[in-house]
């Protein structure tokens, strides 16, 4: 029911970019700029600044997403809430999940709940911590999965488990006989961390200050944002990385990789995150019961 030109300029804005908010909204290109022209003759404002490579918004147009988000968040909840009237369960769940969650066990999670819940439309958006925090902040997320504890304002976070980490490293890697690894030896060798801004760096962030390891004096080759990547550079023998078990591929061995515990053992909670203010409608409390119970059974298995 909300007036399509503020669904298309919220694509708009989220996205910073005319093409990327097409392709999201399964519209040319032209039409997405005729409705924002329409608009901003309407607000009698530019709502976007132009720019080669671009889009930013204008001081005007921050304070229209500011009330498009919340006027399509509450037509979300109508929805939601009119389907609960008639006890179906249906609408649709924006979920986000981290590169290691989302290679391990949020699709046998996704496809189980789809397989109980096939009226619910979801879409799975992948990213690291910090990205997906920000955008369960602004709403254009309903929830998240995450590796570690929030650190932004604005959300509250359900304890999911924990999983410990792991040193990787290939086969004829210095350390690759070892029964477990501590940060001070892990000094003197070649190194390749996530990009900041991932849970997984911060742990290991952690992991080396609880030694006293200040981060300057390890040998970080390269910074990686892509898990895949960073999987692929340890087999080549670049460097060894420090990684949570869902992130370790299934015969880990058989693809070039040895896995080692940390000494002492640390562990990354998990944790299902959701906006503080946001009404939790009846379709978002079961996903996080579902949550709660599917993963405890992946645990145990």
């Amino acid at each position: 029911m909300a007036d399509r030109r503020l669904q298309v300029f919220h694509a708009v804005a989220t996205h910073l970019s005319f093409t990327r908010a097409a392709e999201a909204l399964f519209m040319t290109q032209p039409a997405v700029t005729f409705q924002i022209r329409q608009l901003e003759d309407e607000c009698q404002t530019r709502l976007f600044e132009r720019r080669h490579g671009g889009v930013s918004l204008t001081g005007a147009g921050q304070l229209v997403l500011d009330y498009a988000r919340r006027i399509l968040a509450l037509q979300t909840e109508m929805d939601t809430r009119l389907a609960e009237l008639t006890d179906a369960m249906r609408g649709s769940l924006q979920i986000g999940a981290t590169q290691a969650l989302a290679g391990s066990s949020v699709p046998v999670l996704l496809a189980d709940f789809n397989a109980r819940h096939p009226q619910v439309q979801t879409r799975l958006i992948v990213g690291n911590s910090e990205q997906l925090e920000s955008r369960v902040r602004d709403g254009s997320l309903d929830l998240a999965l995450l590796e570690g504890a929030p650190t932004q304002p604005g959300v509250d976070a359900l304890p999911l488990g924990e999983d410990p980490l792991y040193l990787i490293c290939s086969p004829d890697h210095p350390l690759a006989g070892q029964k477990a690894v501590t940060a001070k030896q892990l000094r003197e060798y070649e190194f390749i961390a996530r990009e900041p801004g991932s849970a997984t760096r911060q742990q290991m962030n952690a992991f080396f200050a609880a030694a006293g390891v200040a981060a300057e004096a390890l040998k970080v080759v390269m910074e990686v944002g892509s898990l895949a990547t960073l999987l692929a550079l340890v087999q080549s023998g670049l460097g060894c990385a420090i990684v949570p078990r869902p992130a370790l591929p299934d015969g880990a061995e058989r693809r070039g990789l040895v896995a080692l515990p940390l000494k002492p053992a640390r562990l990354r909670p998990v944790s299902l995150v959701l906006p503080q203010t946001r009404f939790r409608s009846r379709l978002i409390q079961t996903f996080i019961e579902f949550s709660q119970q599917k993963l405890r059974e992946l645990k145990e298995r």
